[in-house]
């Protein structure tokens, strides 16, 4: 079996849905199962194709190109954000003019081709007839020859997850049907679990892909190879991947502790409208694996997928912490007002909270179903902000139920609590495509596509999306309190070298790690 990650996202930590099949396929007997990081193999080649250019920052990028990329990788540089910011937009620089030359917009994060959208299956099938055309052909030709040749996989498999990893896993699969036009491809990930639970679904692929899979892959996969689940737990194997060439200062282990979310409640979320269940491991099993995962791959930090981190398994943590600091998204409540709870949950390693406090206004924030009340997240607030506990704080504007003086709201509360604030994600809101409250508005395409996952609706409040981002643009991110928030953000790869900041200036000053 080969499994793939393929381009382009952020390329600072291991695939964790490929390490995943593979710890349950090898679990299952199933040794001869290679990993293929093709997003970081191909960004890393990319960036040693030297563009020509000119200018004076590129001919700078490229002659720093290797030392930035070091840089990426030693804690030395986090403690200097301005010295990061540099190695990211020189790095940044290199990426944006090899993709210039081939007319797409590149980004350490991204991929935008204008003549192949996402969203549209015609033209993802279009790149599958026609995978020459993708720029990372060079490589994944010759990549992904010598691994046929090598292994001989009798099935191959691809986690496709974002918009911006679509183009190039078409043309990867158009060639390898090539050159094995008889093996089976199957394609599972976060994105192909969005498409297949939207009510318009109606596989447009095939003819092309074997089979596609929505939802945690584990289970059907072990089927389709002819194999019976054991209902042993397979914790991840990361065996095979380049564990030393990601862009950070260190191994970040991804771990999932659940699936969907405890709450499952909130308006408009896409885990509610796609009917996703919530499954989630005991937290004893989840202390198991990271004392063999963290022994097996001496991880910097520990980064938890879930959607939430159970309070079950936040005590666990507290009564047995794990090897690496860690840092991850949980709900505002009741036990992180405790300032007691917070110290002791800061001891166990958490470096930071990644917290969807979504509005500073409660009546927004209950007609969200949230579940929050603005006393419980400012005392959140104070709590994580006195134990040492970074905030990573998501705000959403233009829900349904929002106006402008409401949205000023979130900015006042905002300012009051911006001393418990590390950083700020700031989101203007989509309306998933199988939301059920999209039934009571006027809705039509936000994009043009079959593959579209969101909708454009008229917002019953006026409460435009030019006049959201015209109210962000103009009045949030000038104000003097908000302004040294945004600024702290690791540029292009935000969240997931936050706690890298945190981590190396607390080395800085104190000489040791939590």
């Amino acid at each position: 079996m080969l499994l793939i990650y393929p381009p382009l996202a952020k390329s600072c930590e291991a695939p964790a849905g490929i390490a995943q099949l593979a710890g349950t396929l090898r679990g299952h007997g199933l040794k001869n199962c290679t990993l293929l990081d093709a997003n970081l193999e191909g960004q890393l080649y990319l960036l040693g194709r030297q563009p020509a250019s000119s200018d004076t920052w590129t001919k700078r990028a490229c002659r720093a190109l290797q030392s930035n990329l070091e840089k990426m990788r030693s804690p030395a540089i986090y403690v200097h954000p301005a010295r990061y910011q540099r190695a990211v937009a020189d790095l940044n620089r290199v990426l944006e003019q090899v993709g210039l030359q081939h007319q797409l917009d590149l980004d350490l994060a991204n991929y935008q081709d204008a003549a192949v959208s996402p969203l549209k299956s015609t033209d993802l099938l279009r790149a599958a007839m026609h995978p020459e055309d993708n720029i990372f052909y060079p490589w994944f030709v010759e990549r992904l020859t010598d691994i046929l040749d090598a292994t001989n996989p009798s099935m191959v498999g691809f986690s496709l997850n974002y918009l911006s990893q679509a183009a190039s896993t078409f043309a990867m699969i158009g060639f390898l049907k090539k050159i094995a036009p008889h093996l089976p491809i199957v394609v599972g990930g976060g994105l192909v679990t969005s498409w297949m639970h939207s009510p318009a679904w109606s596989n447009p692929f095939a003819g092309l892909i074997n089979h596609l899979i929505a939802g945690p892959g584990e289970e059907p996969l072990l089927k389709l190879l002819g194999l019976s689940h054991n209902r042993h737990h397979h914790p991840p194997d990361f065996q095979g991947l380049p564990q030393n060439q990601y862009l950070a200062p260190g191994f970040i282990l991804p771990y999932a502790a659940s699936s969907g979310c405890y709450w499952n409640r909130c308006s408009f979320c896409p885990e509610k409208a796609e009917g996703n269940l919530y499954h989630t491991l005991s937290a004893d099993l989840v202390l198991r694996d990271l004392t063999a995962l963290c022994r097996q791959t001496r991880p910097a930090l520990i980064h938890f997928l879930d959607n939430a981190i159970a309070p079950e398994l936040m005590r666990k943590l507290i009564d047995s912490p794990p090897a690496a600091p860690w840092y991850g998204f949980a709900r505002v409540s009741r036990l992180l007002t405790d300032p007691e709870f917070c110290r002791q949950l800061r001891r166990s390693g958490c470096l930071m909270l990644k917290l969807g406090i979504e509005s500073g206004d409660q009546d927004v924030l209950d007609a969200m179903d949230k579940g929050i009340d603005l006393q419980m997240v400012s005392q959140t607030l104070n709590a994580l902000a006195q134990a040492g506990i970074a905030t990573y704080v998501y705000l959403l504007f233009g829900t349904p139920t929002e106006n402008l003086p409401q949205a000023r709201k979130t900015l006042e509360f905002t300012v009051a609590h911006n001393h418990a604030i590390t950083f700020l994600n700031l989101a203007v809101f989509n309306m998933p495509i199988a939301s059920p409250e999209a039934s009571a508005l006027t809705t039509s395409n936000f994009y043009e596509g079959d593959l579209s996952l969101y909708s454009d609706f008229v917002h019953p409040l006026g409460w435009g999306r030019k006049a959201i981002r015209t109210f962000l643009d103009r009045e949030f991110k000038r104000h003097p309190a908000i302004i040294p928030i945004l600024q702290r953000d690791p540029p292009i790869f935000t969240s997931n070298h936050a706690p890298f900041f945190i981590s190396q200036n607390e080395t800085n000053t104190k000489g040791n790690h939590p």
